[in-house]
């Protein structure tokens, strides 16, 4: 094919995009934990990535969760962190772990090509963690500093503080460390969690990229033997806010601070309520991308901040609709009101066609990215099982981006973008 390079492509616009989710492989192990795959790539590498059900909402001491997904790759009763570390390094390849509110997952990057050497250390791991003290007082020695220089940030306080007001201190997702919490943490503790949320845990696997012959027989020969567990239920936490809706709240963290921290949120329901995909589109035009009405007015035309956003939280459970930013604290006042002042357009007046236009082009540019490789197309997928949806949900979504219009925007920030539901922070 000869292209003629005096014509210039044709442009297409994004919501002109027929984007496709591509689908994963699945199968299972002897003991029924599912594995969802997707083989792609181009590259010879992949990524092995365990979900355990072994979140916060898990544990009956905080900060049990967190710090036993931390330490259990820490030492086994043949390896110690140093040893298991130079493996996973010598063959050019990283392990690492991380808790949240429902799930925890221990995940492998790797070549290819090295999947054999790497999975038996994974299961030993996963089998034979042994929590030595003297790792555990690294970490909490660690945390503990880390605390106390976070505690001297506005925005950190005001991340924690937020999230309490909206959820309670109670909720998984209400809940923050403290000195005296890290002090408690024992052995003996943190040794019970894994054994009943890992050894004998619920957990699926996702593996992705470019994967090797033989790989079904190789993990269920390495995991298909552990008395893993697939009751996949999320204990369901109430709120527990005791706090007013609507409240303001003014904490001052340091007396010479000059920079205040804002945070601005309501509770909103889940991905599963009909209004939470029309609500999305609402947020990017209110403050969810850098050519937002946030932006635009508290930015660049007050300039109050360097950057201002909105978002919705990815939560399974409840949600959260967030305003967040940082100004000095002489204009707090006045970019709280041009918040609000946002809000109160949104819902009186539509929002006009290029606008719309612009945003349903941005959002679809924005998926589009997100679908770029087989490791972003699996961390998609991996949110939407977690959060029990199919890929009806990803169709549904781009439909209505595409289809939705002024007025159902309008009739949204009616409903959702109301001061009086909002509570208010401000950390100086």
């Amino acid at each position: 094919m000869n292209l003629n390079r005096n014509i210039a492509p044709e442009i297409v616009e994004g919501i002109n995009f027929n984007l496709k989710l591509k689908p994963f492989e699945k199968f299972t192990l002897d003991n029924g934990v599912p594995v969802y795959t997707i083989n792609a790539g181009e590259e010879e590498v992949m990524k092995v990535e365990f979900v355990f059900f072994a979140g916060n909402c898990f544990e009956d001491q905080n900060l049990v969760a967190a710090t036993t997904n931390y330490l259990f790759k820490n030492g086994t009763s043949k390896k110690t962190a140093f040893q298991i570390n130079e493996h996973f390094e010598y063959y050019g390849s990283y392990i690492n772990s991380a808790c949240y509110n429902e799930t925890a997952t221990v995940t492998l990057h790797t070549i290819s090509k090295h999947i054999h050497e790497l999975l038996p250390v994974m299961r030993e791991m996963i089998e034979d963690a042994v929590f030595p003290e003297d790792e555990l007082a690294i970490y909490k020695q660690n945390m503990k500093q880390g605390l106390s220089v976070n505690l001297k940030k506005s925005d950190f306080v005001a991340g924690r503080l937020i999230d309490t007001y909206l959820f309670g201190k109670e909720h998984p997702y209400g809940k923050y460390s403290s000195y005296q919490e890290f002090d408690v943490l024992s052995r003996e503790k943190l040794f019970s969690f894994y054994k009943k949320y890992y050894q004998k845990g619920n957990c699926m696997l996702f593996v992705t990229g470019k994967l090797p012959v033989g790989i079904e027989n190789l993990l269920n020969k390495c995991f298909g033997k552990i008395p893993f567990g697939t009751k996949f239920v999320i204990p369901q936490n109430e709120i527990t806010s005791t706090e007013k809706v609507g409240e303001k709240f003014h904490v001052t963290n340091d007396v010479n601070g000059v920079q205040a921290s804002i945070r601005i949120a309501r509770l909103f329901p889940n991905r599963h309520h009909p209004d939470f995909q029309k609500c999305n589109l609402l947020n990017n035009i209110f403050g969810g991308y850098f050519g937002s009405r946030l932006m635009k007015n508290i930015r660049e035309d007050k300039g109050y901040t360097y950057g201002i956003h909105s978002f919705l939280q990815n939560h399974i459970q409840q949600s959260a609709w967030v305003i967040s930013t940082d100004a000095g604290k002489d204009v707090c006042t006045a970019t709280i009101e041009e918040v609000y002042k946002e809000m109160k357009i949104l819902r009186e007046e539509l929002v006009n066609a290029d606008e719309l236009r612009l945003v349903q082009n941005y959002i679809m540019g924005s998926i589009l990215g997100d679908l770029d490789g087989p490791f972003q197309i699996m961390a998609r997928w991996k949110n939407y099982i977690l959060n029990n949806v199919d890929e009806k949900y990803f169709y549904d979504s781009i439909q209505a981006i595409k289809t939705i219009t002024p007025k159902e925007l309008q009739e949204m920030a009616q409903k959702y973008l109301n001061p009086e539901a909002f509570y208010e922070l401000v950390v100086v």
